[in-house]
């Protein structure tokens, strides 16, 4: 299990290594200069001097390998940079935001497996009849229709014409749990659906191919009754495949989740980093893109260590 874990931790800490290096080189060769869009106002070239006045201040005007060799020298000391538009520490504007949009995609993440995997077992269980096809067709539409979509109608229907909720906004759970936890439910539930989805349809199919193997056939020969031969036995081996979606999902909604801050007014990681694109705030972007990234990178890490710890198979792949 060591051995796993430090290979694991290995090739976790190179993805991150790489992730960091390509990040800056990117940004280094986007079109546009950050110090020429702080200066300019109302559609004015700004002054030459100036602009290299605060290209010295910030660093920018020293040799590309110079600035990568200091870029990796403050990561490696925890320091993200401070950001060109307001000289703010970086990792604490992150540390601020990432919370929220932590919080946003953990209840989304409850909402999808409370709802997913019972269903999806409920679909394996009625295969072919009536309740099988209509989780069919009702995982089909929630695919099918986008998040944004979902979370304008949510609006629209439960905060506009019935209203049960506040259309949006944000509460600090210090302030109103009852408030924050109110405004936190329906962004969520906007991404649970097609996450649940998900869900459904691979519990359903996981719990299918265990469904048919001998050992599930002997312990029915033996005498056991359904209900413990399906949750102590069944369920158990069809989670691998569950959590890896759930994990690989969970990943995907980091970067996903900027039109539902948007629509919701969730001040979370999303507005940080469109603001910080279009001002090209090289020590934000950088931040925002490597923490995002590396939290994935965490989380496969996390859904590795979990599969392996339920089938032992996995250590010696």
């Amino acid at each position: 299990m060591l051995i796993y874990l430090a290979r694991r931790s290995a090739v976790a800490a190179i993805m991150i290594f790489l992730v960091a290096t390509s990040v800056f080189m990117i940004l280094h060769v986007v079109p546009g200069d950050p110090v020429e869009v702080m200066l300019s106002s109302d559609g004015m070239d700004p002054d030459p001097a100036a602009v290299a006045e605060m290209r010295s201040r910030l660093g920018l005007d020293l040799p590309l390998h110079q600035q990568y060799t200091n870029y990796l020298s403050r990561l490696a000391n925890g320091d993200l940079g401070r950001s060109f538009q307001d000289g703010e520490d970086v990792l604490g504007n992150i540390a601020q935001r990432l919370p929220r949009t932590l919080e946003l995609i953990g209840m989304a993440t409850f909402l999808a497996l409370l709802v997913g995997i019972p269903l999806g077992v409920l679909a394996a269980r009625r295969r072919g009849q009536f309740v099988d096809r209509l989780l069919g067709a009702v995982t089909s539409l929630a695919l099918s229709v986008p998040t944004f979509v979902l979370g304008t109608l949510f609006i629209l229907v439960f905060a506009l014409l019935l209203r049960l909720v506040p259309a949006g906004g944000f509460v600090p759970f210090s302030v109103s749990p009852l408030a924050h936890l109110t405004l936190l439910l329906m962004p969520s539930a906007a991404i649970a659906v097609g996450f649940s989805a998900i869900i459904i349809r691979m519990t359903r199919s996981t719990v299918l191919d265990v469904l048919q193997q001998d050992w599930v056939r002997t312990a029915r020969a033996k005498g056991l009754k359904e209900r413990r031969i399906l949750i102590r036995h069944v369920l158990r081996n069809s989670l691998g495949p569950v959590l890896t979606v759930t994990g690989l999902q969970m990943g995907t909604m980091l970067g996903g989740t900027v039109l539902v801050e948007y629509i919701f007014n969730w001040p979370g990681m999303s507005g940080f980093l469109v603001r910080a694109v279009e001002s090209r705030d090289y020590p934000e972007v950088q931040g925002i893109v490597l923490v995002t990234a590396s939290l994935f990178i965490l989380l496969n890490f996390i859904v590795d260590v979990l599969y392996s710890v339920l089938d032992p198979q996995v250590r010696k792949s």
